[in-house]
């Protein structure tokens, strides 16, 4: 699968898993919401679901090692339509008032409605994505 078939695939789908890295070392994996812009991979920390604070793990593990990948996939019983994409790249933690933030909240916005009625407060992840790599069972 080519860059821009995996791109337009992964853009198509709703939620991503984020994979990070903790400081032992360790893979720590998270879904996400997210919008893509070009080669830049943008989601937010939202407050849909009770959290303690704002800042989490995989905001400092950003922090500490900002190499990152996000995978988006398609399972069905029909296993010809099996499909993977991975986004790999470079992280950064934006605050929510710097101006790429509130971009991001308004692509955020513009696919998910929830965000619409209650946009993401917390921080915004921008992943640079360096390359796009795919698998598909067919076409």
């Amino acid at each position: 699968m080519d860059a821009a078939e995996a791109r337009r695939r992964f853009q198509a789908e709703r939620v991503a898993r984020l994979a990070t890295v903790t400081a032992e070392g360790r893979p720590h994996l998270v879904a996400v919401t997210f919008a893509v812009d070009g080669d830049a991979v943008y989601s937010a920390v939202d407050d849909a679901k009770p959290k303690a604070t704002l800042r989490l793990a995989r905001l400092r593990h950003i922090a500490a090692n900002p190499a990152v990948a996000l995978l988006a996939d398609h399972y069905a019983d029909d296993w010809s339509a099996l499909w993977w994409v991975r986004a790999d790249g470079t992280a950064r933690v934006l605050e929510p008032a710097v101006s790429e933030a509130v971009r991001a909240r308004e692509l955020l916005a513009a696919r998910y409605p929830q965000y619409r009625q209650a946009p993401p407060p917390g921080p915004v992840i921008a992943v640079a994505v360096e390359r796009w790599s795919g698998w598909a069972a067919s076409g």
